[in-house]
């Protein structure tokens, strides 16, 4: 069976070893990660280029690379259409949420949420995320665990300790610098490995052309699906308003993102981070769709999902990695490793945060409440090393959970969108308005997360159906494949046999009948999923927040700085309501001197 040549892994070895190296020389450098500052927020010492590196490769990570090349394979590229909504979203996010945060520099988000409502709003949020991200490094050390299985041989539970162990041994000893660099090295190696898939496609197929004029006559290269109607899995409307909403969730609320921006050393740094974090997103989310084409150029006369060679679209890229870069030496050792730098970037991004959540949202008040003192500086470095090494051992255990939720993709995005919909609802509630209240608020929270989950993991749900493929040239392929097809054939258990016949018996029902019947719910794109929880959250919280206030079961107290509560903490809210707020203020402050002058 072909498989990870000598130089492969020599490469693979070495990309772990610098990865591992760069923790080392954070943790024996500088202030040696003795401080909470140092340790979680890098000294907030950092430029805006690395940081921008790293906030897009803590989003776009292996699901990315495997999951959205898969996408276009089987879809085609109207995914592409999301990148309008970043385009949209950046600015919302650099100037309207960002300088409330930057305005308080704290290490956890959640803080706000405490200032803003009250403690209990911060407890059910920072909850909230740390279930929302334990699920997805699940995800994400699933997908290069596919890379080394279809490729080098080495089985999912060997290739998920490898990374879950390199990734928590580089996280707890080097802290956020450590991370924030290994993620520049890190997204070098992604693109390298995205750029590498699509120049062997194109020696292999004679030219871009012939790739792109594939994808043209299989319908692959269409993008002018603008119909209203949300059951579509993709079109322009629920591309670019679920895309906005998801966007808006991780780099305008996200602990993850909000924690590397806050690392920056000014508040113009941290917003050109965000800028140039654009294209950086913007270019690997479109070569990594061309190289899903470039993957179907090469398969498209023998699909290998349908062949019996994989088990699941995910794999395409590792077994194209495994069928045509073997002759260059190196070469899918460096593809593997941009595959591992994908997933390793992401868990080091999720553990770090998850460690900063815990320590500030529930060490730090327990320690408060059981000592009666607040916990000094140089005591909460080791229970964030602590709570940092714990974390990754938990992505390891849920990793092996993560191959039951479909594909990649789907799965990330349906695990942001039921959380992060209504999380950035109650961020909103507090930064755009002033009415809105603590006891309103949670219950908006509780209402729009109860219906996300119901209609994120409530089922059943209609079968994704995909563009044509073929096997009419399966059985034409080398005597070289088919020896290697057949080792890998016979080494498919029970379980993916019983998989690809539970498969094959849904499509035949599927396909067979037109009158299978789904809730009307459960038959909405997965991209509306966070539109409907901002939304259900965001209308509830606000209508009863007004409501309680009204029949005086809910007050605003937490906004005032003074007893008497007429001097509002105009720091709370985005800039443009805040500057109103100010000028009502020093208005009110003229007519009362006006008036005892007069």
């Amino acid at each position: 069976m072909a498989s990870l040549q000598f130089w492969d892994y020599v490469v693979l070895v070495i990309i772990l070893s610098v990865s591992s190296m760069i923790g080392i020389y954070y943790r024996l450098s500088g202030g040696k990660q003795k401080t909470t500052k140092e340790y979680l927020m890098a000294d907030q010492s950092m430029s805006a280029l690395p940081v921008s590196f790293s906030l897009m490769a803590s989003f776009m990570s292996a699901v990315t690379l495997m999951g959205v090349s898969n996408e276009s394979y089987h879809h085609g590229i109207m995914f592409c259409i999301i990148n309008l909504a970043y385009v949209i979203s950046t600015p919302i996010a650099a100037y309207l949420y960002l300088p409330v945060f930057y305005r308080m520099r704290t290490t956890s988000v959640y803080e706000y949420l405490e200032r803003r409502f009250g403690h209990s709003t911060r407890l059910a949020a920072s909850l909230a995320f740390s279930i929302q991200m334990i699920l997805y490094m699940g995800i994400v050390l699933y997908a290069p665990a596919l890379a080394l299985e279809a490729v080098a041989g080495l089985n999912k539970f060997s290739a998920i300790v490898i990374i879950g162990l390199v990734c928590t041994f580089y996280s707890t000893i080097g802290g956020m610098k450590a991370v924030l660099i290994t993620d520049v090295f890190q997204s070098l190696l992604m693109f390298a490995a995205i750029f590498s898939v699509i120049a062997v496609s194109a020696i292999k197929a004679g030219g871009m052309q012939a790739i792109w004029r594939a994808a043209v006559n299989t319908g692959r290269a269409d993008i002018i699906e603008v119909s209203l109607d949300p059951t579509i899995r993709h079109t322009w409307w629920g591309l670019i308003v679920g895309g906005i909403i998801t966007y808006m969730s991780l780099y305008c609320v996200n602990q993850t993102q909000i924690q590397r921006l806050l690392s920056v050393r000014s508040l113009k740094g941290a917003q050109a981070a965000l800028w140039w974090n654009l294209p950086l997103l913007i270019c690997l989310s479109f070569s990594t769709l061309f190289s899903g084409l470039a993957i179907y150029h090469y398969y498209r006369d023998c699909d290998p999902v349908k062949e019996g060679r994989i088990s699941r679209g995910d794999q395409l890229m590792p077994l194209f990695a495994l069928d045509t870069m073997g002759q260059y030496p190196g070469l899918c050792g460096l593809f593997v490793s941009g595959i591992f730098s994908a997933s390793l970037s992401t868990v080091s991004s999720a553990v770090s945060s998850l460690a900063a959540v815990t320590v500030e949202d529930y060490i730090k008040p327990v320690y408060k409440m059981w000592f009666k003192r607040p916990m000094i500086e140089t005591n909460t470095t080791l229970p964030s090393k602590f709570m940092a090494f714990i974390y990754g051992i938990v992505c390891v255990a849920l990793a092996f959970g993560a191959g039951s939720l479909g594909g990649v993709l789907q799965a990330s995005l349906t695990i942001f969108g039921v959380v992060g919909g209504p999380l950035l609802a109650i961020f909103t509630l507090g930064m755009f308005t002033v009415k809105a209240n603590q006891r309103g608020v949670l219950l908006g929270l509780i209402i729009g997360l109860f219906f996300s989950f119901k209609i994120g993991f409530g089922g059943p749900k209609p079968p994704a159906t995909t563009l044509p493929l073929s096997t009419e040239s399966c059985r034409m392929i080398t005597n070289e494949t088919s020896l290697m097809t057949e080792t890998l054939e016979s080494q498919i258990d029970d379980s993916f046999l019983d998989t690809i016949i539970a498969t094959s018996t849904m499509n035949t029902i599927t396909d067979s009948s037109e009158k299978v019947e789904y809730f009307w719910l459960y038959r909405l794109s997965y991209l509306w999923l966070s539109v409907l929880g901002f939304i259900i959250t965001f209308m509830t919280g606000y209508a009863l927040s007004r409501l309680l206030e009204y029949f005086n079961l809910a007050d605003n107290y937490q906004i005032y700085t003074d007893i008497s509560r007429k001097i509002i903490d105009c720091d709370l809210f985005i800039p443009p309501l805040s500057q109103k707020l100010r000028t009502e203020v020093i208005s009110e402050e003229s007519d009362r001197l006006n008036w005892l002058i007069s």
